[in-house]
């Protein structure tokens, strides 16, 4: 699920996508603005007051109904949702893994560091960082891996091919799949692993995005 979402409902259609609506699109994105701006910006412009509680809540009911859960961020870490939260609070309310996508560029380095770490001032630490490599490479690709795993020394760091320019469209996000299965493996043990420390794996752990 993607609980904030603000312009376009592109990501909450690809979310629906690939996973056969099993949910209602309400349900994926609960809470959706009209207005491209921060999900703070655009409810106070809709005069709509949003509580952390009640965001933790619709979340913990949707993980409810399934095995495993993949929640979606909106904007960085710091992002204002809500009256007196960000995305941060949420996290803190939540007993997961984060999973920190980040661009395979230039300043790549900077901004994940900048994350993990305020992520772990606030003690959480089960943590992976997945680098995305971007359509134009620069110089620093080759090394952003290597530098990042050796500044993050108990965080598990994974890197993704380019998968193209309509990389999101369902078709290309399935035939992506098959591509780079192993390391979506990989990642998914990670985050099933460290949710479910006192359990075993499940066989065919059931997600929905």
């Amino acid at each position: 699920m993607k609980p904030f979402c603000s312009g376009g409902t592109e990501d909450v259609k690809l979310i629906q996508s690939v996973q056969a609506g099993e949910v209602a699109d309400q349900e994926v994105n609960p809470f959706y603005f009209s207005a491209p701006v921060a999900p703070l910006v655009a409810a106070r412009k809709s005069r709509r007051t949003i509580r952390l509680l009640d965001v933790a809540q619709t979340i913990k009911d949707m993980a409810s109904r399934c095995e495993v859960l993949i929640v979606e961020g909106s904007g960085g870490l710091l992002v204002p949702l809500g009256e007196g939260f960000n995305l941060l609070e949420i996290i803190k309310r939540l007993n997961g893994s984060m999973i920190v996508v980040a661009r395979n560029k230039l300043g790549t380095i900077n901004h994940t560091l900048l994350t993990c770490e305020a992520l772990h001032r606030c003690g959480l630490e089960r943590i992976c960082v997945v680098l995305m490599t971007q359509g134009r490479s620069d110089a620093s690709v080759r090394s952003n891996r290597e530098f990042i795993e050796e500044l993050l020394v108990r965080v598990p760091v994974f890197s993704l091919p380019y998968l193209g320019r309509n990389a999101s469209q369902c078709s290309s996000v399935r035939r992506s799949e098959k591509k780079i299965k192993k390391t979506l493996a990989v990642i998914s043990r990670f985050a099933i692993f460290t949710t479910r420390s006192s359990d075993r794996l499940p066989k065919a752990a059931k997600r929905r995005d």
